[in-house]
């Protein structure tokens, strides 16, 4: 499906297309776009079956947002390469709105005839054309004074504009006034003595700005999973279908790793004897090394995860502190560097009740403070009421002592609903939260973007 087109730039071998193509953009979902380069015929209409094409490629929109500028090879039909073209799309976030802007700058080289007239077509994606009017909203610490000494507190959803050359004032008017007396000016002036801007950024001001989303998963290998080589085991690996545990991790890692410049993926297990000694292990790397955790993608986590299962023994009990305390360190050293450059995922995928609920609760806490949010994905059957205690949508969590979080940080989903749902259904539902949560942690540490 044709989305949208740029226009036509007459004998140029590396055009810089002056269309922007502007796309609502979702973090929570895989936003797959095509882009086609076709040396223009001049003929009136919007298709492109006349015209010659040049080559095409795709990406997604969050590769997009991460880095700002991709520059991909051009490919013509079967796989084959364009010569050495390529082509660069840049993205830029809006004024006003959830919107992306891309501009499009193919580049040929020595390969095709400068004569050409090319023009770029867009398909895959649903389009809109944002405002781009900015607006301000007073974020007011002052209280405003008039001059006859009454308080006001204004709740305004208002354009500012200051002239800090001389005061700034404003009548204060009296409709009745008006219509009865002559003479009548005001009931008194409205004097602001002082003004605050707070910007309030977005969540693509800061991924655009240079902030990295690391991503972290931790698998449940309690015995309740069942023996992974019967069938019945959610942990059973059947050649034709992956089981519940790589679907969820799959699903919600496909979209994150866009957000990660290295794509290497921290993978860690909980509830099981490892080896060399067979000790029960709550924060295990499941490639077995202690000193690096990391698997190279998605797929790394993939096949570490198979390859270990059967090196270690599942055991229990089922205990998450231990995983969110690590990565809460992780994100404590972040903490101090001061600048909006890392945020943490953490992916718990478990299939039973939280054995150390106290222990939890005082780590989510914790938590809170730091840039960091928690997805659980309950795998099976089980009853997971404490898994909504934790998600906080029916209450403050609070740890044991009472002290409440300071952000809500957990989102949990019961696997079992999207069972025959796609995985873009399950990921929707867990990641929707994590653009608010981001913003949320910034702003109340008042860290700006790193690159505005």
């Amino acid at each position: 499906l044709q989305v949208d087109r740029s226009e036509v730039i007459k004998s140029n071998l590396n055009p810089v297309f002056a269309k922007i193509f502007t796309v609502d953009y979702y973090f929570e979902e895989v936003q797959k776009l095509r882009f086609e380069v076709y040396d223009s015929h001049g003929h009136a209409g919007v298709g492109t079956h006349d015209d010659d094409f040049l080559g095409g490629t795709e990406c997604t929109v969050g590769q997009i947002v991460a880095q700002k500028r991709v520059t991909k090879p051009l490919f013509l039909k079967y796989g084959k390469f364009a010569g050495k073209s390529t082509i660069t799309v840049s993205g830029e976030p809006p004024r006003s709105g959830t919107g992306l802007g891309m501009r499009v700058a193919p580049s040929w080289g020595a390969w095709v005839a400068p004569n050409c007239d090319p023009e770029v077509t867009l398909s895959w994606g649903t389009w809109v054309v944002l405002d781009g009017g900015a607006r301000v909203t007073p974020n007011w610490d002052p209280e405003v004074t008039p001059s006859w000494g009454t308080q006001v507190a204004p709740d305004w959803d208002t354009q500012v504009a200051l002239d800090w050359g001389a005061g700034v004032q404003w009548d204060c008017m009296n409709p009745k006034y008006k219509i009865k007396k002559r003479n009548y000016k005001n009931s008194g002036v409205v004097v602001l003595l002082d003004l605050k801007i707070h910007r309030v950024y977005s969540f693509l001001d800061y991924i655009m700005g240079g902030c990295q989303i690391h991503f972290t998963v931790a698998i449940d290998f309690t015995a309740s999973n069942g023996d992974p080589r019967n069938s019945c085991s959610l942990h059973y690996i059947n050649p034709y279908q992956p089981n519940e545990y790589l679907k969820a991790l799959v699903a919600v890692g496909e979209i994150c790793q866009d957000y990660d410049s290295d794509k290497k993926f921290s993978a860690l297990g909980f509830g099981a004897r490892i080896p060399p000694k067979y000790e029960v292990s709550h924060d295990f790397a499941i490639n077995f090394n202690p000193d690096n955790d990391e698997c190279e993608g998605i797929q790394g986590v993939v096949e570490s995860y198979q390859s270990c299962l059967p090196k270690i023994q599942l055991y229990g009990p089922t205990n998450v502190a231990p995983i969110i305390s690590k990565v809460a360190r992780v994100a404590a050293d972040e903490e101090r560097t001061k600048e909006a450059s890392q945020y943490f995922i953490l992916l718990i995928l478990t299939d039973g009740v939280v054995t150390d609920m106290a222990d939890t609760r005082e780590a989510i806490v914790r938590a809170s403070y730091l840039p960091m949010s928690i997805i659980i994905v309950g795998v099976g059957n089980a009853d997971f009421t404490d898994m909504q205690i934790l998600d906080g949508d029916d209450g403050i969590l609070r740890s044991p002592k009472g002290e409440p979080v300071l952000r809500d940080i957990v989102q949990f989903v019961p696997f079992r609903e999207f069972k025959n749902a796609s995985p873009t259904a399950l990921a929707k539902c867990v990641l929707a939260e994590v653009p608010k949560q981001v913003v949320e942690y910034y702003s109340y540490k008042a860290f700006p973007p790193r690159c505005p």
